[in-house]
């Protein structure tokens, strides 16, 4: 699934009217029926639709002449004034033929009671189109539609969300639903725009797929179905070596358990053998911790690494499939010594997390040596550190931010949040949409890291590996939420329904 900016989204409309002949009109009559069918049953229902002045204002008009036509009592109100051109013109004079009420809002006071009147509101006012904030009558309106309205449809995107960052205008309307029309906009997809759209139905308004294919747009929404094209088949005639074998360094004193979490995540994604790397002195407390996985201990001085350690590493790693680096390692100074030579020696990919991250920020020259692939997991804040952007601008734009860093570095970034950034090192990107903010605990991102190293030892792309990860991890999240709640969600939650993850038979909605 696809998601694209407003210009994007303009050109290919424009290319729909230019190379396949589609008029305009024709797309806004589909868009409009698009609207009316994700209202299901309305005969009886009383539905006030709020127009704007432009082509989303003419969707809404078009609306009113179907739904009419359904057996809907509709009332139209004028959000914007009653001046209109082109295809909503067309429009707004067929309703106003057939008699439908038109009522132009020239002040709120009686609009609290006329709100309260519908079953169902429709915000057709602002499209993708809007900039900059949104004040007087409109701002108003969009105020008491959000205290008021009982159910809101949201025409292409909710009025007031910045259609490429997901900023709010001032105000924004908060829907029940959006449909949206041939591709997702990136603003619904990044916070705090994408806790306004509701349920998001992503609607087929006849552009052929020719033309949204042939646009560059590298954006992409990930969901159940690219997610099942891309898992690994198991074999009936197969070992344990032909799953891969992970091998984790990490741990320190005090912090055996994210180490603990991922080997137990990785093994829980297939992994055929899991070896985890650890200071030789907690190397009893992992031997209890873990049953399936293998310890590794490595020298140690006061429950560290060592430089010492990079040796059995840099022996030991070249006969696994893939390396996860970092989780629970700490920041003791020989964290990034030892670094260094993994990178200078590797020849399997390699996945930084955590402390790992921490010892590259300000030393990012020591990839120069490297000649494996890479995948770095920040959180919001590592990746500050990491790209010297301050915390505000990475999340004010995570898609541009990520984008830019991961081609500049040749790598895959997995920029994790409330909606996780999964960039391969030629910008092509993905953005997640499952997961809960029960997730927000600790060990969670140890538990993706050891997803990650799964997929990777099993032989897909690292990109494509880490995007099926952040999928599952979202998934299994939301599945262990049902379970227990997002209060007492805990990582290891995460862990113990990754099984029901991997095996959901059904398209995943929100």
């Amino acid at each position: 699934m696809k998601a694209c900016t407003a210009a994007q989204m303009r050109q290919i409309d424009k290319m729909a009217e230019e190379l396949g002949g589609i008029p305009s009109i024709v797309l806004m009559e589909n868009a409009a029926l698009a609207c009316v069918e994700a209202l299901g049953e309305v005969r009886g229902k009383r539905i006030g639709i709020f127009c704007g002045k432009g082509n989303n204002g003419g969707d809404g008009f078009a609306m009113a002449r179907h739904l009419v036509n359904r057996g809907a009592q509709v009332t139209v109100f004028l959000v914007c004034g009653s001046e209109f051109a082109g295809d909503a013109l067309v429009n707004f004079e067929i309703i106003s033929k057939i008699g439908i009420p038109v009522i132009e809002i020239a002040d709120t006071e009686l609009l609290p009671y006329q709100i309260q009147l519908q079953d169902v509101v429709v915000d057709a006012v602002f499209g993708t189109g809007m900039h900059g904030l949104i004040t007087g009558i409109p701002a108003e309106v969009i105020a008491l539609l959000n205290q008021y309205a009982t159910f809101i449809l949201a025409v292409d995107i909710p009025s007031g969300v910045q259609a490429d960052t997901g900023e709010l205008c001032g105000v924004a309307v908060k829907a029940d639903k959006t449909v949206t029309f041939a591709a997702y906009k990136t603003g619904m997809l990044l916070y705090p725009g994408a806790g306004y759209v509701g349920q998001v139905v992503v609607a087929d308004i006849s552009i052929p797929e020719y033309i949204i294919n042939g646009q560059e747009l590298p954006c992409n929404v990930l969901d159940a179905q690219l997610i099942q094209n891309w898992m690994p088949a198991r074999k009936a005639d197969s070992h344990k070596g032909d799953y891969g074998k992970v091998l984790i360094v990490g741990g320190s004193e005090g912090m055996t358990g994210a180490p603990t979490l991922a080997a137990r995540a990785a093994l829980r994604c297939g992994s055929g053998l899991v070896t985890v790397g650890i200071p030789a002195g907690l190397n009893p407390i992992m031997e209890v911790k873990l049953t399936e996985a293998m310890t590794l201990p490595l020298a140690d001085e006061c429950g560290a690494l060592c430089i010492a350690a990079a040796e059995r590493i840099v022996q030991k790693m070249n006969g696994c499939d893939v390396l996860l680096f970092g989780p629970g390692i700490g920041r003791g100074p020989a964290v990034l010594p030892i670094l260094k030579q993994i990178l200078a020696n590797a020849k399997i990919p390699v996945i930084i997390d955590a402390d790992g991250l921490n010892a590259l920020a300000g030393n990012l020259e020591v990839l120069d040596v490297c000649s494996c692939n890479l995948i770095f997991t920040p959180h919001s804040m590592e990746f500050s550190r990491l790209s010297g952007h301050p915390p505000a601008a990475v999340e004010a734009a995570r898609l541009a931010v990520s984008g830019e860093f991961a081609q500049e570095q040749g790598v895959t970034l997995v920029l994790k949040g409330s909606r996780t950034v999964v960039t391969a090192p030629d910008g092509e990107q993905y953005v997640n949409i499952t997961g809960n903010s029960g997730m927000a605990t600790g060990g969670s991102g140890d538990v993706l890291a050891g997803m990650i190293a799964a997929f990777v030892a099993r032989g897909l792309g690292e990109t494509e590996s880490a995007a099926l990860a952040v999928y599952l991890h979202g998934l299994a999240g939301d599945i262990a939420a049902g379970k227990v709640g997002k209060e007492a969600l805990n990582a290891g939650d995460i862990v113990d329904s990754i099984p029901d993850a991997l095996i959901l038979p059904v398209e995943y909605t929100k």
